[in-house]
């Protein structure tokens, strides 16, 4: 009886871990940027992404789609969390 309760628990534990990891990417919080901040944001957006690649239209993902694009981008192009935020503000605020 011991022996199946071993083998059970072990077996449990065997596909805990095989399942999926949550995921780590975080969404930018809410804006709060000012006028300022997202002028500059349109420019980092313009040189730092434009520098690798077609500037894509901001109305073309919704803002959860940007989360998971910006949070791929960001360190490619070597953002720093204000300027990642920036971007993502400006990007938000285009489709308004």
């Amino acid at each position: 009886m011991k022996k199946t309760i071993a083998v059970a628990s072990f077996a449990a534990v065997l596909l805990a871990s095989c399942t999926p990891k949550a995921s780590t990417a975080t969404a930018p919080v809410a804006s709060t940027s000012t006028a300022e901040q997202i002028a500059q944001g349109k420019t980092i957006f313009e040189n730092s992404c434009g520098r690798c690649h077609k500037l894509p239209d901001p109305t073309s993902h919704t803002s959860v789609q940007w989360v998971g694009i910006m949070n791929s981008m960001a360190p490619k192009a070597r953002l720093t969390d204000e300027q990642h935020q920036w971007v993502y503000d400006y990007i938000v605020s285009v489709k308004k």
